[in-house]
């Protein structure tokens, strides 16, 4: 760790130094509405030299008076910059008109994640109605949902089974979704609150690998960018079968008004859902987004945002009392559990233009965050009067922000970027309750009572390298962790206090012969965190244990339309020990070991058609449990998903997906299987001036399928004994829908 420090100061130190003295154009990239453009390429014919805009739209390039650049990016059309003398005294705003997807354009960059461009265009080609589906839009990341559409979606990435987000950092403009020490589990993130139609780009990378990504981040990471404005307005109505509707406005509060951005969204979403017991399902979103913008290229943007879901569930039912007629695959054993949640939210974001070659971004967040759900995952194993209905609540407010420097230099063929940043997170979570309930009412007894207050510090430095074909990252972050908690339930009043710190090291290398090949080699560590009563209830030095990973892969684009990448990865993973939210134990995991491979492919058939899909492989093995013993449970060894898109000039857009996940152990020594699945989805659509006509169909095929499933101990109300099988959550039957939006 000093070693690495005394590199990274030596480097600084040559700053003064890394100045060429050669003419060159500095400009920014923006589109027709005045909205800066990032990833694009720009290339100096005369040269060859090239770089490419970064994520504020701003570059830097060589050249001489006559030179010629060709600007390309894979959404908008050509341009073609001829230098003149004046182009080197000011700053050039070069405009790019919009244009159909075209994948010959995409150019394989000496960037750490290529893939997030390839990931825009499924973004634009397959339309997402839900926070769900916005996931899905990550490879190998698969979804389900357990609990009546209001609870977080529980998720497999990598040979995880993540539950609702613990070893997966989700962000939305880089306020954590992540939950810290939450009354259901440890990183429980609820995506719910984030409106789809506001997604401008979705940034992800798998494995340890990212400096400015650290707690939760082990199999990987999901920032959602929102949109800064709206090309246009729109009101929309969709209505579907089980009694499925949704109202949306998005409204541009500011046009033609120079530098100055506003919109708000409002949406309303209520389901019955599938089920025998009604999910009475309701939801409201609403959200609004400011952005100034100085001619100097200084931006601050402030948003907020208020989210509220009532529901009733089914639950997960045992696979026996199907088999046995007592109910139908959408039937429940306990109908009365549910519950509702809501989260306001508030973001401050500030980019400062320091000099030419250097900038600093820094944001603040506040959330304020209700839980309360009602579950019965036993029915009458514990209690066989009352039941096992359990009720988790909590109330929180959570404060964080965080400030990056960051300096870029040109020195010849050498690029040098340099950022460094601290950021903090204050969890204050009260009366975080688990209880034991009867019919949703009564409150039989407190299991767990407390109130949590957790701190997260962290600084970091990351430098990236570039000359010539070689990219070298190497960065390093620090993490200190004070956990707190007060247990409610004790009569003398006693705060319970463990502070942690723990160093991730990070390197990544990258050799890019040509723009059509990139291949790389990434390896980090990161950590799992643990739940604040985890901490302070086990005696061990494990409080943050490491996990180590590396990833050896490739993007290749052998023809103008196709682009393949894959990756050979590992991760070992020190110890999961895990906080059950549903009984209040903890369950230590021990050591892991996950590889596997990722396969992806992406092919532009036409002009118009898009073909895109991924297989993912994963072998994933306990290291502390004997052979047949040591599968872990729910890890997913093989997914796939893919599909054709259209979106043709006329109007017409459309596209079909696959998502295929192959069965998979349920318990240690994998005699409970968890059935695997897969489910063919279509949507279709026609814009005819300023109206927007679509439909969506679910599970085209009607196939029985199980969305989620658990080995899982239990006792119906008349039975002797108890029964060790698959409980589950039925997945959505065939399921249409229609749409209708006035754009304006």
């Amino acid at each position: 760790m000093k070693h690495q420090s005394y590199v990274l100061l030596f480097v600084i130190s040559l700053f003064p130094l890394l100045s060429n003295g050669q003419n060159v154009v500095t400009g920014k990239t923006i589109d027709t509405y005045n909205k800066v453009i990032d990833d694009v390429y720009l290339v100096n014919r005369q040269t060859d030299k090239h770089t490419h805009t970064d994520n504020k739209g701003q570059f830097v390039l060589e050249a001489s008076v006559g030179d010629t650049f060709e600007i390309t990016h894979i959404a908008f059309n050509t341009v073609i910059f001829v230098v003149q003398q004046s182009h080197f005294k000011a700053v050039q705003s070069i405009q790019m008109s919009d244009k159909l997807f075209e994948l010959a354009e995409v150019l394989i960059k000496n960037d750490i994640e290529n893939l997030n461009v390839i990931t825009a265009i499924s973004l634009e080609t397959n339309p997402v109605n839900s926070s769900q589906e916005l996931l899905r839009q990550v490879p190998g990341l698969i979804i389900g949902q357990h609990a009546g559409g209001g609870k977080s979606e529980q998720m497999f990435l990598r040979g995880f089974d993540i539950d609702h987000g613990t070893d997966i950092r989700i962000s939305v403009d880089e306020m954590p979704v992540n939950i810290v020490s939450h009354a259901h589990g440890q990183g429980y993130a609820d995506l719910h609150f984030l409106i789809p139609e506001i997604v401008q780009k979705v940034d992800f990378g798998k494995g340890p690998y990212y400096t400015q990504k650290g707690n939760f981040g082990t199999a990987g990471y999901v920032n959602f960018e929102t949109k800064e404005d709206l090309a246009f307005s729109s009101v929309g109505l969709e209505y579907g079968m089980f009694n499925t509707m949704k109202i949306k406005g998005i409204f541009n509060l500011l046009e033609n008004v120079p530098n100055h951005h506003a919109y708000i969204a409002a949406t309303y979403r209520l389901t019955d859902g599938a089920f025998q017991s009604s999910q009475n399902f309701n939801q409201i979103n609403l959200f609004g987004k400011y952005t100034w913008k100085t001619p100097d290229g200084n931006k601050m943007s402030i948003q907020a945002g208020y989210f509220y879901a009532r529901w009733d569930a089914s639950g997960q039912i045992p696979q026996r009392a199907v088999d046995q007629g007592l109910i139908s695959r959408f039937g429940s054993i306990d109908s009365t559990e549910g519950g509702q949640t809501s989260r306001a939210n508030v973001i401050w974001n500030y980019t400062k233009i320091l000099s030419e070659h250097s900038l600093v971004k820094s944001s603040v967040y506040y959330s304020n965050y209700d839980f309360e759900l009602y579950s019965n995952f036993t029915f009458f194993l514990n209690d066989s009067i009352n039941g096992d209905q359990i009720k988790q609540f909590e109330n929180r407010n959570l404060f964080g922000g965080q400030t990056e420097i960051q300096h870029l230099r040109n020195w010849g063929q050498a690029e040098l970027n340099l950022k460094g940043g601290v950021g903090f997170r204050y969890d204050d979570s009260n009366n975080n309750e688990l209880s034991r309930t009867r019919g949703r009412r009564e409150v039989l007894s407190r299991l767990k009572l407390g109130n949590i207050d957790e701190t997260n510090m962290s600084g970091w430095l990351d430098l990236t390298l570039k000359y010539e074909k070689l990219t070298f990252n190497l960065g390093s972050r620090l993490d200190y962790f004070k956990f707190n908690y007060v247990d409610l339930l004790d009569s003398l009043y006693k705060i319970q206090a463990v502070s942690k710190v723990v160093a991730s090291p990070k390197l990544n290398i990258l050799y890019n012969p040509n723009s059509e090949l990139q291949l790389y080699f990434k390896t980090g560590i990161g950590f799992h965190s643990n739940d604040t009563r985890v901490v302070v209830a086990e005696s061990t030095e494990n409080t943050l244990p490491i996990a180590i990973g590396a990833d050896l892969g490739t993007i290749w684009k052998p023809f103008g339309r196709l682009v393949v990448d894959a990756a050979l990865w590992t991760l070992f993973s020190q110890q999961e020990m895990v906080y059950v939210g549903d009984e209040a134990i903890v369950e230590p995991s021990g050591a892991s070991i996950r590889a596997g491979v990722d396969f992806g492919l992406h092919l532009q058939i036409a002009e118009w058609l898009y073909f895109d899909g991924s297989v993912n492989y994963v072998h994933a093995r306990s290291l502390e449990s004997p052979k047949g013993m040591n599968y872990i449970p729910l890890a997913v060894d093989l997914t796939s998903s893919g599909g054709l898109s259209i979106k043709h000039p006329i109007g017409i857009s459309g596209g079909t997906r696959l998502r295929f996940v192959k069965d998979r152990p349920a318990n240690e020594d994998n005699s409970i299987v968890a059935k695997g699945y897969a489910i063919v989805d279509l949507n279709a659509g026609y814009q005819y001036k300023r109206l927007a006509f679509g439909i969506t169909i679910e599970n085209l095929f009607n196939s029985n399928w199980n969305e989620t499933q658990f080995a899982t101990e239990s006792r119906l109300r008349n039975e002797t004994t108890s029964v060790e099988e698959i409980h589950f959550t039925p997945g959505m039957p065939f399921f249409i829908k229609g749409q209708i939006e006035y754009r304006f």
